[in-house]
């Protein structure tokens, strides 16, 4: 592509400048083209005319809104050129946990939808555990806000007008552990009264014994959410069920192997599920571990979720401890060299699966956008060398939601872009298009700023896994994967300059998009937390840093300031049990 070519968002695959200029309000000529790729579309501005063919109505509207970024980026007419473009994956989509306390508002889904629609992704999913109002189940979700059917038939409606395809999203095996607390449900659990975590913990019971009454329960709230939603398509989730064989299967497992006692319940749905029309999505994480037993999965109406949320690791390795426990989480050190391990299994057999990277907003406050680039480029390549036929971006909300939505847009931006065309897009200037697309800002600082801060944990001298040590330092969260290798003082002085730095970007930031005020106002809240995390960090090491008195007061007002800032973009429920975790870090400098 020409260096002098224009900033688009995603950049197109083929783009050739010829010449000259075209008014902008050159004649526009716009049809049909058969032969054009599933959504594709070409644009050619030429002096005296505009001419643009598309394959269908998601082409038709992509080739206009490109048309619209040539526009906006053209003071008095538009370049001439050539411009063909279609997607690498049919289905690109973005999911959403609103299960960890935070639930959005109607006008954060919509400002989320509006992006969705912008950046090409058809194919939205909110991740639900307990936050779904289901008719008969009110004790359940009776304090988190939830999710209503009126909200489904709303936003569903809201996803077609933009070309996307929302589909409903429930787990049914592990993390019910909202359900499971409760009287009413607790005889489902596998394991009643707790089960032994690989870190040598004991929890609270988290997955359902694999009988007929967990799935009748299950099933009926698979009917019921999918009531309120036009595709045809549910994840039934099923991932990560690892007391599995700890308490009333144990005999079962024992005698035919906790994967031929997970896919007995897997292939009961599917069967319930493919009766009534559905298409089933999954994670694939259990199959991964036994590969065997990809061979039973139907190929038809049945796609396998492979996910993974870690930059490729060359030479994965950990001290013996942490080794230990990605054992008994079923990671090997193969399966952390990035998304090759993840979709073997699928496709030796010939399974439809998608890829399925992250945001890594979660545990982390600003993101951790270096590790989500890497992740989200490797999710590209591997599901094109593979023939993944989806590519569905993970945005999670573990250990309180935390992070504000607006963490989230650079790399929902980069993961986009590489999804739509690797190619063209591995090398994005995320900053920039940031700034023109997403924020408008006519500073051009607000992406190089959530960009900046979304770097600093990088230097602290200390790995982690699934977060940010800044993050696990604010919530003083010890654990396996909380700090691996040794802080430096002078790494965590560059995290805070750079947090510094990114808060004065912030500052002199003027985003013209509607929610502009609320975006700076949440990233310097992130970033606060951030940079306490580094304080504490600093504290735990004894390297410089403010006196406990000090911090004692900026933390209680940066709680009183996450408060305000939640219920910007979130229902009040779950904000209780959210900021409780920054309140149990408060209590630490009054002993």
């Amino acid at each position: 592509m020409p260096s002098q070519a224009p900033l688009l968002l995603p950049r197109p695959r083929e783009l050739a400048l010829t010449g000259g200029v075209a008014a902008r309000s050159a004649p526009r000529h716009v049809e049909l083209d058969a032969a054009l790729p599933a959504e594709g579309f070409a644009i050619e501005v030429r002096p005296d005319e505009i001419r643009i063919r598309h394959r269908d109505e998601n082409g038709r509207r992509y080739a206009l809104a490109t048309l619209a970024q040539l526009e906006t980026s053209a003071a008095t007419a538009l370049p001439c050129l050539r411009l063909q473009d279609a997607p690498d994956f049919p289905v690109r989509g973005y999911m959403l946990d609103v299960s960890r306390d935070r639930v959005p508002t109607r006008a954060t889904l919509e400002r989320i939808v509006d992006l969705l629609a912008a950046l090409r992704l058809n194919h939205l999913e909110l991740y639900t555990e307990h936050t779904f109002a289901y008719a008969d189940h009110e004790t359940v979700w009776r304090d988190a806000s939830p999710i209503t059917p009126d909200d489904v038939r709303w936003l569903d409606g809201l996803c077609r007008a933009r070309g996307i395809e929302l589909v409903p999203n429930q787990n049914g095996f592990g993390h019910m552990g909202r359900w499971l607390k409760h009287e009413r449900y607790r005889a489902l659990a596998e394991a009643p009264d707790g089960w032994r975590t690989p870190w040598g913990t004991t929890a609270p019971p988290e997955v359902l014994h694999p009988d007929g009454a967990s799935l009748d329960l299950v099933l009926g709230l698979y009917r019921e959410l999918s009531r309120h939603f036009s595709s045809r398509r549910i994840n039934v989730g099923l991932d990560e069920t690892f007391e599995l064989g700890q308490g009333r299967s144990a005999a079962a497992v024992a005698a035919r192997g906790r994967g031929a006692v997970y896919l007995d319940f897997l292939l009961a749905i599917l069967d319930a599920l493919h009766r009534e029309g559905k298409e089933v999505l999954f994670w694939g994480d259990v199959v991964r571990q036994h590969p065997e037993l990809a061979a039973a999965i139907p190929r038809e109406d049945t796609t396998a979720l492979a996910w993974h949320y870690e930059a490729p690791m060359a030479d994965p390795a950990y001290p013996e401890s942490v080794a230990k426990v990605f054992a008994g989480l079923g990671m090997s050190p193969e399966s952390l060299r990035g998304f090759t391990a993840h979709v073997t299994p699928f496709v030796d057999q010939g399974r439809r699966f998608w890829v399925c990277p992250g945001t890594s907003t979660w545990n982390s406050l600003v993101g951790r956008l270096p590790n989500a680039m890497a992740n989200l480029c490797d999710a590209a390549a591997v599901g094109r060398a593979s023939g993944a036929s989806g590519y569905l971006i993970t945005d999670w909300g573990d250990n309180g939601h935390l992070q504000p939505p607006s963490a989230s847009f650079a790399p929902l931006v980069y993961g986009a872009a590489v999804a739509w065309g690797l190619a063209a897009n591995r090398d994005l200037e995320v900053a920039a298009c940031l700034d023109r697309f997403v924020f408008a800002d006519r500073a051009n600082a607000l992406g190089g700023a959530a960009a900046g801060a979304a770097g600093a944990y990088e230097h602290t001298g200390l790995g982690s896994f699934n977060g940010s040590p800044l993050f696990y330092r604010l919530l003083a969260r010890g654990g396996p994967f909380s700090a691996i290798g040794e802080a430096s003082a002078a790494g965590v002085a560059r995290a805070l300059e750079d947090l510094a730095e990114a808060a004065c970007g912030v500052e002199r930031s003027e985003p013209a998009c509607a929610d502009g005020a609320l975006v700076k106002r949440e990233l310097l809240q992130a970033i606060r937390l951030a940079r306490h995390g580094a304080w504490r960090l600093a504290r735990d090491e004894g390297f410089a840093r403010p006196d406990d008195a000090t911090l004692r007061r900026d933390l209680a007002e940066a709680i009183e300031e996450q408060r305000a800032c939640w219920l910007e973009r979130s229902r009040p429920g779950g904000l209780t049990d959210s900021v409780a975790r920054l309140e149990r870090t408060l209590a630490t400098y009054d002993r």
